[in-house]
């Protein structure tokens, strides 16, 4: 890998997208939509509000930076970009170090987003640090990006692309703890959730949640996701393909 032609490769990708106000609004207006819509769905209990907002936070950015991801990487290899940029001195890694590189940082702009309105203007009440909270949520964004630039190898269209999403998403939504208590499943599917990344994102804002100072299931959490979003995008380089057959 060479830093230049990673920086060089994020900042290309950051000006296309700012001439896609649709890619941009789907990344960071969405998930302050979602999060807003909730707040009103639980008016009357706002204890349930900052018990699923809370996990929500860092669900919401995960699913659509995953789709905007896989989608925009996908374009570039269908239109025969990703080909013409590989038969530059251009390796696999530092492609997809630069994909990362620039859509993390409109993760950091869209976990900021989600996060200051979730806390200041929705009224989700945590007891920890709304740093730490911001810290998941970031990390739950590169998690989505990682795992969109990972299955673009495996589609040979846009809908293939979307088709995705029920197959590496949905099951992690459901077995995450979102909507029941993973020690409450049946043990093969606590097993399951068990290596699954987003369960330790919610388990990560569950803590923020409850305890006032960064606990080691935090850290340890945190480290997980981190770990899962590294050892993804390494794949994502290992199975990028030049052109879609």
């Amino acid at each position: 890998m060479n830093a230049a032609r990673t920086a060089a490769t994020a900042a290309r990708v950051l000006r296309q997208l700012r001439h896609d106000p649709r890619s941009i609004a789907l990344m960071l207006l969405v998930p302050v939509l979602m999060l807003t819509l909730l707040r009103f769905v639980f008016d009357g209990n706002a204890r349930t509000f900052d018990s699923i907002g809370a996990s929500l936070l860092g669900i919401f950015p995960l699913i659509t930076m995953f789709l905007v991801t896989s989608i925009a990487t996908l374009r570039e290899r269908t239109s025969g970009t990703l080909e013409r940029l590989l038969a530059m001195p251009l390796g696999k890694g530092d492609l997809i170090a630069g994909y990362a590189l620039a859509f993390g940082a409109v993760a950091v702009v869209q976990s900021l987003l989600a996060t200051g309105l979730a806390l200041w203007l929705l009224g989700l009440d945590v007891v920890g640090s709304p740093w730490l909270l911001l810290l998941v949520a970031l990390l739950d964004a590169l998690l989505g990006t990682a795992l969109g630039l990972f299955v673009s190898a495996f589609a040979a269209s846009e809908f293939q692309a979307v088709q995705f999403m029920p197959a590496v998403i949905f099951p992690q939504l459901l077995l995450c703890g979102l909507f029941a208590a993973r020690d409450t499943m049946q043990p093969v599917l606590e097993g399951i959730s068990d290596v699954l990344p987003m369960s330790y994102a919610v388990d990560g804002m569950t803590q923020v949640l409850t305890h006032t100072d960064m606990t080691a299931d935090f850290v340890r959490d945190a480290v997980i996701v981190a770990a899962c979003a590294l050892l993804v995008l390494a794949l994502g380089a290992a199975t990028l393909r030049r052109r879609t057959p």
